[in-house]
């Protein structure tokens, strides 16, 4: 979500001149869609199956940000082998 002064008290989005002034700035609009996305993962748990269902991620790519995100809270369980009978 981006919010400007001018948005900020209604429900349309930012102008393109605004979005034009973010160039050259080190958080590109990528990197917040991408800090958006892992910021869910976290909060959810790394659920795969509730990324697939906000982002439309294919089976595929939700695992793998899932995986990403059990990474960063330290889930011990995401990366252990079982364990032989």
């Amino acid at each position: 979500m981006l919010i400007s002064f001018a948005s900020a008290l209604g429900h349309g989005p930012v102008s393109a001149t605004w979005l034009l002034n973010l160039r050259g700035l080190p958080g590109t609009l990528e990197r917040l869609r991408i800090d958006h996305q892992l910021e869910e993962a976290v909060a959810t748990g790394a659920d795969p199956l509730h990324l697939a269902a906000v982002f439309g991620f294919s089976d595929g790519t939700a695992i793998r940000w899932a995986l990403n995100a059990r990474q960063l809270i330290g889930d011990p369980h995401a990366t252990r082998l079982p364990e032989s009978p």
